[in-house]
């Protein structure tokens, strides 16, 4: 049973920075040192040199990235994606699908059963998040229109009776059928989202009551104030601030918002109900070019330029190219937030609304070992997951 030594760094803990050390035996964390006394024993050190040690980024909305999309359908594809963004910190992966047929979602799901969810050397893969296909056709965005339909029992039941793998699944909670399917989310304890909706304030307001708990990807993909009948109605963003405990995924990639929105989130939200996401697309971590959004048999063609992914026509964003390192320097950069704010955004948040918070998210004894390092330019130096070290650059 290996045991590791973190010395010399400053720990981001959820409220503040504090310089120390962290002890590592096997899988957890078996004690934070705030003294050079450790009186302890070990068998490695490993010096972060007055870094930063923090707890390993979280990302729990991503279709891919290095080239790779979830729903290539193979598992080497998963593999690939989840790896390319543990390069940037994050140490535990939700991979999400895209809307599509149900022949191409229970293909995905057979492959998606048969892979190691803990395999050595690649992140944590906590589960599957099932982006659609229950949204709005004017909200969709870059979600295929073709496959967008209201949920129907016969079908989310198949679903889900394929794999008890699926933790997240997103949709829109005005369409006819949504509020019952939540309840069906909520017994089998399955984070219910809300996503690609034109939904009216007062509808997530009971969206809310019924079950959901997050607004995917805030501002993309939902109203914000509408005229019916010369009247302005409040829209799904003004539920996002007008319901204090519910969470809003924020896409920090430099595009998707600008920085007067992220500050504006901030200002409202706080640091306790922002979930930092990629959502990012097999480009993430690519060089601009064309590219394929979802699986390479049966997704469609898509620009990549000026760090972001856009519908060939230019219409829409189709996800972003942003891996966890990034979306930290743009939401430490362009907001008020602290560092230590901005961090529990990618690690506790998340935990959290997984309600995983009780073994990741944050540097505290017994929690697991997924522990990431990085300078004041936010670089990661180290990745550490669950007690193994898979990046080193110290």
């Amino acid at each position: 049973m290996k045991t590791i030594l973190i010395k010399n760094g400053n720990i981001i803990e959820k409220d503040g920075v504090k310089k120390g050390s962290v002890l590592i035996k096997d899988k957890k964390i078996e004690q934070v040192f705030y003294t050079e006394d450790f009186n302890c024993n070990y068998d490695m050190v490993i010096d972060a040199k007055e870094q930063y040690i923090s707890p390993g980024f979280i990302d729990i909305h991503t279709h891919g990235g290095g080239g790779h999309d979830f729903m290539d359908n193979t598992e080497e594809a998963i593999y690939k994606a989840v790896y390319a963004h543990m390069v940037h910190g994050t140490t535990s992966i939700v991979p999400t699908t895209l809307t599509n047929t149900e022949e191409n979602l229970n293909t995905f799901m057979n492959i998606f059963n048969n892979i190691d969810l803990n395999k050595k050397g690649y992140p944590n893969i906590l589960g599957l998040h099932l982006e659609g296909p229950y949204f709005s056709y004017g909200q969709r965005g870059a979600q295929d229109p073709r496959y967008l339909r209201n949920p129907e029992p016969e079908e989310y039941n198949k679903i889900l009776s394929l794999t008890d793998r699926i933790i997240r699944w997103s949709l829109a909670p005005e369409l006819e059928g949504a509020l019952e399917f939540a309840q069906v989310l909520k017994e089998k304890k399955i984070n219910c989202s809300i996503a690609h909706t034109e939904a009216t304030c007062e509808e997530v307001k009971k969206a809310y009551k019924n079950g959901y708990t997050c607004l995917v990807h805030f501002y993309s993909g939902m109203n914000s104030v509408i005229r019916k009948n010369a009247y302005r109605v409040a829209g799904a963003v003004e539920a996002g601030y007008l319901l204090d405990d519910i969470y809003v995924e924020v896409i920090a990639d430099g595009s998707h918002l600008p920085k007067e929105l992220l500050e504006l989130i901030y200002k409202i939200k706080r640091k306790d109900r922002i979930c930092l996401v990629t959502d990012s697309m097999r480009a993430a971590g690519m060089p601009d070019g064309l590219y394929t959004l979802g699986g390479k048999d049966s997704g469609y063609e898509v620009v990549v330029e000026d760090d972001v992914a856009k519908l060939t026509d230019r219409s829409a964003f189709a996800g972003s190219v942003a891996t966890s390192d990034i979306l930290l320097k743009t939401m430490y950069n362009n907001t008020s937030a602290s560092l230590d704010e901005v961090v529990n955004m990618l690690t506790i948040n998340p935990a959290t609304l997984l309600n995983i918070e009780d073994q990741k998210g944050s540097i505290e004894i017994g929690k697991d070992a997924d522990i990431i390092i990085f300078d004041d330019k936010q670089e990661i130096s180290l990745v550490m997951v669950m007690g193994d070290i898979n990046i080193n650059k110290i």
